[in-house]
């Protein structure tokens, strides 16, 4: 099964480049199969790991960043795969 798991958090004012870089400098081990970071308007962080587990899985998440980085608490989401129709494959 893929888990997928969102990490999201908007910067402190003119904090935006710090948070991205706090995010991106956050070790996660192990390794998940597959990392993405994003950024949006509004000095928004956005991360996505990827890891082959249930749902329920305890796995390595980003932390809480430095209070000063952020302008409000971060957002956490968790996701599963689910079989694409027709295909017999994960999404």
């Amino acid at each position: 099964m893929t888990l997928a798991l969102m990490w999201e958090a908007r910067a402190a004012a003119d904090r935006g480049p710090d948070l991205l870089a706090w995010a991106r400098s956050q070790p996660l081990t192990p390794a998940p199969l597959r990392r993405e970071t994003f950024r949006a308007p509004g000095d928004r962080v956005l991360v996505i790991t990827w890891w082959d587990a249930p749902y329920e899985a305890k796995v390595p998440e980003l932390p809480d960043p430095p209070t000063e980085l952020v302008s409000r608490p971060v957002h956490r989401w968790r996701f599963e795969g689910v079989e694409e129709e027709g295909s017999g494959e994960r999404a």
